[in-house]
C-alpha cells in the first residue's frame, strides 16, 4: 500500500468505530450509512493487511495491531485539523509563519531593535529569521529564494523586485574631538573630499553614497571593513566619516574622542527601501509590511509617502522627526 491509497476519511471512520465500540453509532457519527462505512473499514484492513477490529454479534474490539493504527491514526487526523486551522489563521492575517528578513550590515544592527517588539505585536503569527549582508549579496538571495525581504538603500538594481521606500535617514559626519570639522559653523558635504575621509571597502553602499556625497573619488582615503571600525579609526584620529543617523550614539562619546555633526541645511542621506520578489504570492501581506516600516520610521528619520518613487520629501518639507532636526531634509544621495 502506498500513500494515495490511505484516505483521511477511511481513518476518521476507524477512530469512530474505535470510539463508539458499535458500527452503526460509528456511521451515524460519520454521517454515512452502516454498509459505506463497513466496506471502507474493511478495504483499509486488507491494504494494510492487518485486521483492525475483533468483529461479534455484540461488541466490536481493537486487536492489538488495531491499537496500533487508531493511536497513529488520532496523530494524523489532529495534524491534519492543525493544518486546516493554520490556513484559517493565514487568511486572517496579513502575514504568517517563517519570513527570512535581511538588511544591509550598516542599518540591520541598528534598527532591528527600534522595530522587532512593534513588529511582534503587529504580526503575531510570524516567524523571523533576521540576517546581514551586503546589497549585492542580499539582491543574489532575493531573487534565488533564500531571502523573502530585505530592507535596503536606494538606489538598486529592481528587476523581479518590488522596491518600496520607508524612510530617509539623514547622515552624520564623525571626527576626531580636535578636528577642524568639529568646530564652527556646520559642516557642509562637499568640503569633506580631503584626504581624511575614511570610507568603507568596495561592496558596501554606504561607501559609494559617501563618495557620492562628498564628490570625492573613488579610491580616495583609506579603507575599513565594517562601520564599527570606521568609529573606531575616527576615534583614534585617523580622520572623519559619514555615518547613518540610527548608527549615532545617543548623547556625546564618553571618551571625548569623537564628535558628530549635523549637516548645513539639507545634507546628506539615504532612502532605506523593503524590497521582495514580485512574484511572491505574500505580495500583499509585504506591502502591509512596508507600510508598517513606513508608519514607525524611527526618530530622526524622515517617513516616505507610497507615491514618492524614491522616498524623497518635497523640495524645502521637512518631515523628520525628533527634537534634534535641522531645517530641511535630507537629499538621497545620486547612483555612483
Amino acid at each position: 500500500m502506498n500513500l494515495s491509497g490511505l484516505s483521511l476519511r477511511d481513518l476518521e471512520y476507524v477512530v469512530a468505530v474505535a470510539d463508539e465500540g458499535h458500527f452503526g453509532r460509528a456511521a451515524e457519527r460519520c454521517n454515512v450509512s452502516q454498509p459505506t462505512l463497513s466496506v471502507q473499514v474493511r478495504k483499509l484492513e486488507n491494504a494494510l493487511g492487518l485486521t483492525l477490529f475483533e468483529r461479534s454479534n455484540r461488541r466490536v474490539l481493537l486487536t492489538v495491531a488495531g491499537q496500533g493504527i487508531v493511536r497513529q491514526a488520532r496523530v494524523v487526523l489532529g495534524e491534519a485539523q492543525r493544518l486546516l486551522a493554520l490556513a484559517v489563521e493565514g487568511r486572517g492575517s496579513p502575514l504568517t509563519g517563517r519570513l527570512v528578513l535581511a538588511a544591509i550590515q550598516t542599518l540591520g544592527p541598528y534598527y532591528f531593535p527600534l522595530v522587532l517588539r512593534l513588529l511582534r505585536q503587529e504580526f503575531p503569527l510570524l516567524t523571523l529569521a533576521l540576517s546581514e549582508a551586503r546589497t549585492a549579496e542580499i539582491l543574489d538571495g532575493l531573487r534565488d529564494g533564500r531571502i523573502d525581504a530585505a530592507l535596503v538603500s536606494l538606489p538598486v538594481s529592481a528587476s523581479g523586485l518590488t522596491v518600496s521606500p520607508l524612510f530617509v535617514e539623514p547622515f552624520r559626519l564623525a571626527c576626531p574631538a580636535d578636528h577642524t570639522f568639529a568646530q564652527g559653523a556646520p559642516p557642509r558635504a562637499e568640503n569633506l573630499n580631503g584626504p581624511d575621509l575614511l570610507l568603507l571597502d568596495e561592496g558596501n553602499c554606504l561607501r559609494d553614497q559617501t563618495i557620492a556625497a562628498c564628490g570625492t573619488l573613488r579610491g580616495a582615503g583609506r579603507h575599513a571593513t565594517s562601520l564599527e571600525t570606521l568609529r573606531s579609526m575616527v576615534a583614534a584620529g585617523a580622520g572623519y566619516t559619514l555615518i547613518p543617523a540610527l548608527a549615532v550614539p545617543a548623547g556625546p562619546d564618553p571618551s571625548g574622542l569623537t564628535v558628530m555633526r549635523h549637516f548645513e541645511g539639507e545634507g546628506p542621506g539615504r532612502t532605506v527601501a523593503l524590497a521582495w520578489r514580485s512574484s511572491d504570492p505574500r505580495a500583499a501581506g509585504l506591502a502591509h509590511l512596508a507600510a508598517f516600516f513606513r508608519a514607525h520610521a524611527p526618530a530622526g528619520t524622515a517617513a516616505c509617502r507610497e507615491e514618492e518613487a524614491y522616498g524623497l520629501p518635497p523640495h524645502g518639507e521637512d518631515r523628520r522627526r525628533g527634537p534634534d532636526r535641522p531645517s530641511g531634509a535630507p537629499t538621497a544621495p545620486a547612483s555612483p
